[in-house]
């Protein structure tokens, strides 16, 4: 309760005159102005260089879950594309026609249950599937490229997969079925891999954030011991000192986050284009691409980079209140 009540009776008003310049913030009409019945001046917490260091570590933070949301939405989308579909590969080594035997194969894929589009592909199109690695050349038409049928699935009532496969090994030889698993499981882990260093990432800036909160709270108390002993003489407890501190860090850690929070919406904004002059050739830029999507964040991953900054300015608060009775049992 004491910490909803100090973020309801915070003059969130006065955060505009903070963010701004102090010559654009004197401009600003007297209802956004900070309050000037603080006890603890604002210059001796709300550093600068505190503010800097604060909106950087909010700027790493917001990049880090930006990029491992975009890299979980491209994930699951392509698990999804890949769930949907599996494809059927016939050797050309072990058949005369090769021709024949697609046809063949496609018409039986064709009235299995739960099949819902075959389409075989032609050897140009298998051959353009081997670009992004062998490059555009004509020795590929020498190569004995396998033949490949892409199988759509009906995935309200799927087929029997292993009872295609079963009747494809019965029915025609050379002819195997993948139906991606392997593919899917190397997804997940890529995900998973991806969301626990973008964890441990977080971590480390919740960690630096918190070192830089209680060493500000040590100074600050320092710098003001005076008033601090002027207010217990006149009956001042340590939670009335306390959340006159609480109030500077809770402004700061809002401030900065803001300010944290809005370049790395800028530097998405421009992904899209760095990702096209920095991709390094169409392959790396495809590969990218297939990584992160469009590069591009929805209206999820803006209001994650939003909560991200409710949690520094949270986390500002409840450490400056930690650190603050800390250095007050020091003084009794």
């Amino acid at each position: 309760m004491t910490f909803l009540s100090d973020i309801k009776d915070y003059p969130w008003t006065s955060l505009l005159a903070g963010i701004l310049p102090a010559r654009l913030a004197a401009r600003l009409p007297k209802r956004f102005q900070a309050p000037s019945s603080q006890i603890v001046p604002p210059a001796s917490v709300a550093g600068r260089a505190l503010t800097i260091v604060i909106a950087i570590m909010t700027f790493l933070a917001c990049l880090t879950a930006g990029v491992v949301y975009m890299v979980h939405q491209s994930a699951s989308a392509w698990v999804d594309d890949i769930a949907s579909e599996v494809t059927v590969e016939l050797n050309p080594l072990e058949t005369a026609d090769i021709e024949k035997k697609m046809t063949l194969v496609a018409l039986f894929l064709a009235k299995q249950p739960g099949v819902s589009r075959v389409k075989p592909m032609s050897a140009d199109e298998s051959a353009k599937l081997l670009e992004p690695w062998l490059g555009s050349t004509a020795a590929l038409s020498a190569l004995p490229v396998p033949r490949l049928i892409a199988v759509e699935i009906d995935r309200s009532d799927p087929p029997d997969i292993e009872a295609i496969q079963n009747a494809l090994t019965q029915n025609f030889e050379g002819v195997t079925l993948d139906d991606h698993r392997r593919w899917q499981s190397e997804i997940k882990l890529i995900t998973r891999s991806a969301a626990l260093g973008g964890i441990a990432v977080l971590a480390l800036v919740a960690a630096a954030t918190v070192a830089v909160i209680v060493s500000a709270t040590r100074s600050a108390m320092a710098t003001n011991r005076e008033i601090i002993e002027v207010l217990h003489f006149v009956g001042a407890n340590d939670r009335f000192i306390s959340r006159e501190f609480e109030r500077h860090f809770l402004g700061l850690g809002v401030r900065a986050g803001l300010v944290g929070a809005i370049a790395a919406t800028v530097t998405f904004l421009l992904l899209p284009v760095l990702l096209s002059l920095l991709g390094g050739g169409a392959v790396t830029e495809a590969e990218t691409r297939r990584l992160l999507g469009n590069g591009e964040l929805d209206l999820g991953g803006y209001l994650l980079l939003a909560l991200i900054v409710v949690v520094v300015a949270a986390l500002c608060m409840v450490t400056s209140r930690l650190g603050v009775f800390r250095v007050l049992k020091t003084y009794a």
